[in-house]
């Protein structure tokens, strides 16, 4: 077997054009400040810390808060992840949240389930809605999110979603503000780093969210796995926040990967290269919404999406009598073209920071070329399926959750025994299961093991699976009580 090197080295070597993470998507003009090895360095005198910044990365940070318009920023080593878990963390310090329950979006990304298990955080899971033109989980229902806020202690919600869906934080702002004026609201703006000026839906900071997290990586010129928190109001308690952050982060810290999160905060203040790229997807958007059907500003107002992010370019191929698997070989195999992500029906395609308005031609091009070469004469076109992934339940309805006996911590904790998925009906699941794209939990651990499930894993071989380890074998981890 080759080397990772090679490995690597081979797949530089295609020639691949980057519609995927990171945001720099390898421009070594956005990177040329960036000395490596030199830059690979510790907590040596005048570099500062970390986790008790008081020189340059304090400095940093203080540019960070002033560009985004928090009051603090907490740079990132260990990717959102790190912020996400350390926002939980931070709630459960001292007897904030004796009695009462976080309310999650049940999109949020599994290192939130991994924070539950940290924590003991009790969930509340609020169902996204399905988009009946996508089969894809795109929105959520913001009055009912933020409706009835007795016995809730916190509210985490994901927005923008993986796919560029915007949530309307203003109407869940403005009911906490009404009824439960202590709530803290957590934002995983992970694909949203990106998010200032005119050109795109507002940011969570701005919207007045408390605590909101950035992958910086994913859209803008850092190096993956940096990130940033933002921090604003006194909600939730700095202390336990620098804390959670300083036991959850590693102790020797990539001045790499902080340098870069610095980097990318140059790149914000140049809007020129976004407003480019937004010439041409709009451009893109004109010549193909007929033969695909494409995500779009049109979509706001619709499905519980409150704004849409033009730079995710989400396209549902079904229309052309092929799968996006066979769509996404042939773009990677004829246009080196290579997406974020696919499903059997639809195609995400990411720019960022290091996008240029030549790819978007490019993508454009081979867009039209696939409709010429596949699109079947009208009369002669596949019905859409409705039973794509476990978001196709009903048009326009909500995710199915399974009920909640045991907290994730608790599941966690808990003896476990695998069971044939023939006989785990009605069981307790000791694991947190999510098909992938784009990985909302099927079924989280403590979550039971109903029939809708079961539909689902029993057609092991249909999907990709994350935190399933038993699919081969046709079982599952079940509590053993």
């Amino acid at each position: 077997m080759d080397s990772l090197r090679k490995g690597l080295d081979d797949y530089c070597g295609q020639g691949m054009i980057s519609f995927h993470t990171p945001g720099h998507k390898g421009s070594k003009e956005l990177l040329s400040g960036m000395m490596f090895p030199d830059y690979d360095l510790t907590e040596l005198p005048g570099l500062d810390m970390l986790h008790h910044p008081h020189g340059i990365i304090a400095e940093a940070q203080k540019k960070a808060a002033e560009a985004y318009g928090s009051e603090e920023t907490f740079f990132l080593i260990n990717g959102g992840t790190a912020g996400n878990q350390s926002m939980f963390a931070a709630l459960m310090a001292g007897t904030r949240l004796t009695d009462r329950k976080v309310r999650i979006d049940r999109r949020a990304h599994r290192s939130v389930f991994g924070a539950l298990i940290l924590s003991g955080v009790v969930p509340e899971y609020i169902a996204p809605i399905i988009h009946p033109d996508f089969h894809l989980a795109l929105g959520m229902d913001a009055a009912e999110y933020s409706d009835d806020l007795a016995g809730i202690g916190a509210l985490h919600l994901t927005s923008p979603s993986y796919y560029g869906t915007v949530t309307d934080l203003k109407t869940i702002i403005k009911q906490r503000d009404g009824n439960a004026p202590f709530v803290p609201i957590l934002v995983d703006q992970a694909h949203g780093s990106h998010l200032q000026g005119e050109l795109f839906p507002a940011g969570a900071v701005a919207e007045g969210a408390d605590l909101v997290l950035h992958s910086s990586h994913k859209t803008l010129a850092a190096l993956t796995q940096a990130g940033m928190l933002h921090v604003q109001g006194s909600r939730v308690d700095r202390t336990s926040l620098k804390k959670s952050l300083e036991f959850l982060q590693t102790s020797s810290p990539s001045y790499l990967l902080m340098a870069s999160l610095e980097t990318a905060l140059e790149g914000l203040t140049q809007t020129q290269i976004w407003q480019d790229l937004y010439v041409e997807v709009c451009l893109l958007h004109r010549k193909l919404e007929g033969p695909f059907r494409i995500l779009t500003g049109k979509d706001s107002g619709k499905y519980g999406i409150y704004d849409v992010d033009w730079s995710k370019i989400l396209i549902n191929v079904s229309g052309l009598g092929l799968t996006a698997f066979e769509a996404v070989d042939f773009l990677r195999k004829v246009f080196q073209i290579e997406p974020e992500l696919w499903d059997k029906e639809n195609i995400l395609f990411m720019l960022g920071a290091g996008s240029r308005p030549e790819d978007v031609r490019h993508l454009t091009k081979a867009l039209e070329y696939l409709v010429g070469k596949y699109r079947r004469p009208a009369g002669q076109q596949k019905e859409r399926r409705t039973d794509q992934s476990q978001n196709s339940a009903r048009s326009g309805s909500t995710l199915l959750i399974p009920p909640m006996h045991l907290t994730p911590r608790e599941a966690w904790l808990a003896a476990k025994k695998p069971v044939k998925l023939k006989d785990a009906l009605g069981l307790i699941s000791g694991e947190t299961i999510s098909i992938y794209p784009p990985g909302i939990p099927l079924i989280a651990g403590g979550e039971e093991i109903t029939s809708y499930v079961l539909e689902y894993l029993n057609r092991a071989r249909e999907y990709n699976w994350q935190g399933w380890d038993g699919s081969e074998r046709g079982e599952i981890l079940a509590v053993n009580i």
